[in-house]
């Protein structure tokens, strides 16, 4: 068997968004640079941020970085859905790194380690390695982070395929636990509603932000299943609002809302993109 790469090689840069660094860099601060500035109350410590192309929803996701500029942050754990099917309810990369047109992104292996050792301990679960994984929602964040952030951080990758409430919230139960007392950013990256028009889209959307704001993962997640609200990455929302509570969150602030009409000028069938920040 072939050994396995130490780094992930990019397998939509050039076409999700720019190959181009320069061009890149450009594109991904314009995002954060245009969107409005918000006051929030207390530190951040989560973001729910949209993962389509940049032309669709990286205007949305500039609010999300918006209010992390200039931050610092030892860790990013960042939650992710998994499209691709697979058996297992969760998923971290079996490289060693990320890589983006921006540079290389080390995967924080001391603590994946605990992340692994608790989850097995606690709910006798693993975390399953993918390797060569084509998963665009959790590396279309990465530029964003690059860009953003005031120095170069660690990345905990995580994705996720699991939909039932008590094994996300046992998951997320280990995240907090190994997260608790470093300089970590939690990242939930998902898409909202998908393929309705849009006036039915702002409404489904409505609705699923508001169960966010609400700080309720259990909202956002009867919100998926009855089918009020949608979002593709509701496990990943789901495990970020769970983990930032038992880290101290306590307010989650809604900080922007677009469809893909917005770039495409087609309002009959669009997807919803959202932005939110979960302060302490």
């Amino acid at each position: 068997m072939a050994a396995i790469s130490p780094v992930r090689p990019s397998p939509i840069a050039g076409s999700w968004y720019p190959g181009d660094p320069a061009t890149l860099r450009e594109a991904v601060n314009g995002y954060i640079d245009s969107a409005q500035a918000q006051n929030l109350d207390g530190n951040v410590i989560g973001l729910v941020s949209p993962h389509a192309g940049y032309i669709y929803s990286g205007p949305t996701a500039g609010y999300a970085y918006r209010v992390v500029k200039d931050k610092a942050f030892d860790t990013i754990a960042m939650l992710s859905p998994l499209h691709a099917y697979r058996p297992e309810p969760f998923f971290t990369s079996a490289h060693a790194a990320y890589e983006t047109p921006l540079g290389k992104l080390e995967i924080d292996q001391a603590l994946l380690s605990v992340l692994q050792r608790e989850l097995q301990e606690s709910a006798g679960v693993d975390l399953a390695d993918i390797a060569y994984d084509r998963e665009h929602s959790l590396e279309i964040q990465l530029p964003f982070l690059q860009c953003a952030l005031s120095r170069p951080f660690k990345l905990l990758p995580i994705m996720v395929r699991e939909y039932r409430a008590q094994p996300l919230k046992a998951f997320a139960q280990a995240l907090a636990r190994t997260l608790k007392g470093s300089n970590a950013l939690l990242v939930a990256s998902t898409d909202l509603s998908h393929f309705f028009t849009e006036d039915e889209a702002n409404k489904l959307d409505s609705f699923m932000l508001e169960k966010i704001k609400e700080f309720s993962p259990e909202g956002v997640l009867k919100a998926e299943e009855d089918g009020t609200g949608s979002a593709c990455g509701n496990g990943a929302v789901a495990v970020v609002l769970w983990a930032a509570r038992e880290l101290g969150g306590n307010k989650v602030t809604i900080l922007h809302h677009s469809t893909s009409a917005h770039a495409t000028g087609d309002r009959s069938q669009v997807v919803g993109y959202g932005a939110a920040a979960i302060c302490s």
